[in-house]
Order: C-alpha cells, then sequence, then structure tokens
C-alpha cells in the first residue's frame, strides 16, 4: 500500500538551519493556513537533506512542534499536521473569485435512463459501426507503432506523407493543391476554428438552418454572423443572399456544399456558379466544408467550389465520418497567402495534431484500403438510403414530406405546422425512439423549416424500419390530437 504523499514546505534550501529555525517556519506557514490539517509532513531524511542538516536536528525540531499539538506522529506513517492545531489565525477562506465565463447553451435532452431497451437514435448523423474498417485501421495502427521515429515527433502542419497523399487525391479530382498547402487538423470542426480565428474582419454569413456546432463556434469566437436561408425542397434564393450578405458587411461566407447538416441539400451547379459571382460583386472570400462529396453512390464525386472559384477558397473536409469517427483528421487546404496565418491559428491551438494516427490514417490511404472502403461504403449507403425512402413512402401520412439529397447519412423531414416537435420528441422517447431536435442551435431567428433530421445511415435496416413505424405513428397521432 503507497504511503500518503507528503505536503512541500518552503524551507529555505542550501542554507544551514538549526531546530529552531525549522520550527519557526513551520509554525509561521501554520499562522498562514497553508498547510492543510491531516497533511503528512516530509520525512525527516527528506527534509535533512533538503536543509543540509542531520536527521538529529529535524527530529528535535519534530518533537518541539508535537509537544506544541501543531503536528503529531502515526507511527511508521511519519509526522501529519493536527487536524485542529492550536495557531492563531485571522484567515476564515481559501477561496478566490471565480473566473468570470460566458454562459453555456441550454443543456441537451439527454437519453432517458428508465428506458429497458437501447433507443433507436433515427437523427444520427454518423455511419453504422458495422460499416467501419475497425480490422484494416488496427492492422495500421500495429504497423506504425512498429516504425522508429514516430513515437516522439509532430508537425505542426501534419504527417507530411499524409499531407502529400490528401494533396496528391484532392489533384486527381481536379482542385488546385500542394501539400505545402496542407494543414491536417482534429477533424473539420478544428479547421473551422482555425479559420474563423484567423479572420482579419469578425463577420461571417452562412448557411440557415447551420451546423449546430459550427454556429456555436461562431459565437464563442465573437463573430457576427447572418444566416442565409435554405430550403432542402426549393433551394436557395440568391438574390435573398446577395441582399444579406451586403447587409450584412460579411468578410467571408462559410457553405457546406455537399449533404448539408442538418438538411441533407447539396448545392446545384447553377447555385455554386451564382455564389460565385456573388462573392467576386461583393469582394467576398469562401470557407468550403466539403465532407460529404465522396459519399455518393456508384463512386461518383461532385466538383467542388475550391475546384470551380480557384485556391483562394479555402478547403475543408475531413475522414471523421466516413472513417472512423475517433480518429478525429481532417484538414484545411488553403494557398500562398492564407496559410501562414492558419498554421498560426493551428500552432497557437494546438502546437500539433498526433503523429500517430496520421501516420496510421497515410497508411490506410496508402495501402489502398481507404478507395476501397469508400466503394464498400457507398454501396450500403445507397441501399440504406433508398430502403429509407421505400419506408417513408410508406407509412408516413400524406401531409409529411422529405427531402430526397441522392445520397449521404441524412435527409429531412419536414412535418406539418400543426405538430408540436417537443411534444413528438417526448412521445417518442416513451417508446424507444430518440430524434435530434436542436432547433435553436440550427436556425438564426425564427425557423423557416418545420420538422427533424433523419440520419438513414447509422442504423441498420431492421432497426431503421422499427424507429420509422414508431415515428410515422406518433405523427399520425401528433395530427389527430391537433384536429
Amino acid at each position: 500500500m503507497r504511503s500518503q504523499p507528503y505536503i512541500r514546505i518552503p524551507f529555505r534550501s542550501g542554507c544551514k538551519l538549526s531546530s529552531k529555525a525549522i520550527v519557526d517556519t513551520l509554525i509561521g506557514e501554520l499562522t498562514a493556513r497553508n498547510l492543510p490539517s491531516g497533511s503528512r509532513l516530509p520525512p525527516l531524511r527528506v527534509v535533512a537533506h533538503q536543509l543540509h542538516v542531520s536527521k538529529n536536528t529535524v527530529a528535535m525540531a519534530y518533537t518541539e512542534l508535537a509537544a506544541r499539538g501543531m503536528i503529531s506522529p502515526d507511527g511508521t506513517r511519519g509526522y501529519f499536521i493536527a487536524r485542529q492545531p492550536t495557531v492563531a489565525t485571522d484567515r476564515d477562506t481559501y477561496d478566490v473569485p471565480s473566473i468570470r465565463m460566458l454562459d453555456a447553451p441550454p443543456e441537451r435532452l439527454k437519453s432517458a435512463g428508465s428506458l429497458r431497451q437501447p433507443l433507436i437514435d433515427i437523427g444520427n448523423v454518423f455511419i453504422d459501426r458495422e460499416l467501419l474498417p475497425l480490422e484494416r485501421i488496427g492492422q495500421c495502427f500495429r504497423s506504425v507503432l512498429k516504425q522508429p521515429g514516430l513515437h516522439y515527433m509532430y508537425d505542426t502542419q501534419g504527417h507530411r506523407p499524409l499531407r502529400e497523399i490528401i494533396a496528391a487525391r484532392l489533384t486527381k479530382r481536379g482542385l488546385h493543391a500542394k501539400s505545402e498547402w496542407v494543414i491536417t487538423t482534429t477533424g473539420s470542426q478544428q479547421g473551422l476554428d482555425v479559420c474563423t480565428r484567423a479572420l482579419e474582419k469578425k463577420s461571417l454569413a452562412t448557411e440557415n438552418p447551420s451546423y449546430g456546432i459550427a454556429k456555436r463556434l461562431f459565437e464563442m469566437n465573437g463573430l457576427r454572423t447572418t444566416g442565409l436561408p435554405i430550403n432542402p425542397f426549393e433551394g436557395i434564393d440568391l438574390g435573398l443572399w446577395e441582399k444579406q450578405v451586403t447587409r450584412a458587411r460579411a468578410s467571408a461566407i462559410y457553405l457546406t456544399t455537399n449533404f448539408q447538416n442538418p438538411t441533407g441539400y447539396s448545392y446545384s451547379s447553377s447555385e455554386l456558379h451564382g455564389i460565385i459571382d456573388i462573392c467576386r460583386r461583393l469582394n467576398v472570400g469562401i470557407i468550403e466544408d466539403d465532407w460529404g462529396s465522396d459519399m455518393l453512390p456508384y463512386s461518383e464525386y461532385r466538383t467542388p467550389l475550391r475546384a470551380l472559384a480557384g485556391s483562394h477558397v479555402v478547403y475543408l473536409n475531413s475522414f471523421t465520418k466516413k472513417l472512423l469517427p475517433s480518429l478525429r483528421t481532417g484538414y484545411v487546404l488553403a494557398d500562398d497567402k492564407s496559410l501562414p496565418i492558419l498554421l498560426d491559428a493551428k500552432r497557437t491551438g494546438t502546437l500539433g495534431t498526433p503523429t500517430l494516427i496520421e501516420a496510421t490514417l497515410f497508411e490506410f490511404i496508402d495501402r489502398g484500403y481507404y478507395d476501397q472502403h469508400l466503394k464498400e461504403l457507398q454501396r450500403e449507403l445507397d441501399i440504406r438510403y433508398q430502403n429509407c425512402l421505400r419506408l417513408l413512402a410508406a407509412l408516413m401520412p400524406e401531409t409529411v414530406r422529405w427531402a430526397k439529397p441522392g445520397g449521404g447519412p441524412v435527409l429531412w423531414l419536414e412535418l406539418p405546422k400543426a405538430i408540436d416537435l417537443q411534444r413528438l420528441r417526448d412521445r417518442l422517447l416513451k417508446k424507444g425512439v430518440s430524434i435530434n431536435l436542436d432547433t435553436e442551435n440550427w436556425f438564426f431567428g425564427r425557423p423557416h423549416l418545420h420538422g427533424i433530421r433523419i440520419g438513414f445511415a447509422f442504423l441498420p435496416p431492421h432497426r431503421m424500419q422499427k424507429g420509422v413505424e414508431i415515428l410515422a405513428h406518433a405523427v399520425r397521432q401528433e395530427i389527430g390530437g391537433a384536429l
């Protein structure tokens, strides 16, 4: 059994001290209430070594303090500060003022602990664990751990081989990319944080509804953020967007161009070109989050804004949701102008990202595992997407409609305005189904959509069917109650 750690006493080391000087030092510390009651004093040999005195000198001091009732011996365990040392003091508390911090957002809904079975989460944006290549990632991890030279190093910009292979892949897809422009990040969330902290003018426009945690990030970084309405059934109103960007005097626009969260919407080619024209006219930059561009079936690929609008577009992407969430690896593609400040922003916040994880990801891609995984994932996502559409068509009332994003992991389910979403959520929880109802974090101002996100990639087909059946029944009950 380990002995209790001893407290540190500010003896003047390097000087010859008498037993009286040791007593006076300890009395001073006790008077100032700097030594908590019940704490263990340093052993005799430790103090003797520190002060260059004999153990007998320290023992005499401890004996004197014990006689005064300030410390007490405890057999072979040593000496301890008395529980109520007889020392007069005017100091009553150790409290200091708390740090003044921002208010936390309202607590999110927690899973009901009383449910006997796991919740069927039909709003989750992640991929089913059964579709993740865990064994092959494990092989790469074991291989990397055997490689010399990786255990004590990190590169602020990111593991060079990974940056090189990312740049090569992007070049094949029509983007102007160099490894020198790639900065690895802890997911695209850190990439977005780096970008927003580096903005000279703290004014940003983004989609409404928006990715909720990005919206919160903008708020914490002190950005004035303007929401640009997006409707998964109607697309976007470019004329309205231009007016709002002009009015807000935004310095940049942040967009998720493929499978936007939470709506699942992907921009059309005409919309992308319209956005480019707006940004050119208004001298506004673009931050593009392209996390979903390679989640289409049949290995299709949507052209990102970076390929259409040039290398000044700051491009974000991530392996997180497509490969393994806990890897938390993404990247920023910058250019010569933006690279220095973005790299400085990353260095200031984290110094560097984990080399072992990045080396593992490089090996996974270099072995060809990633491309094989994507093909298998795309096929399975399309199966689950088509299955979700069939379930919704078969089970939902006529007054409910849903978007058809063509792929990805999520779609938007629009419900009649008469349905109380909070009450629907509570009704579903009682039946063991969870929905994501993050309206406050998704929307800027009053929501122009009234619905929920459906995550069709997270659940296996039989669980998805059960979840949609329960959801459809609850929706019908809510509609009937509202009549």
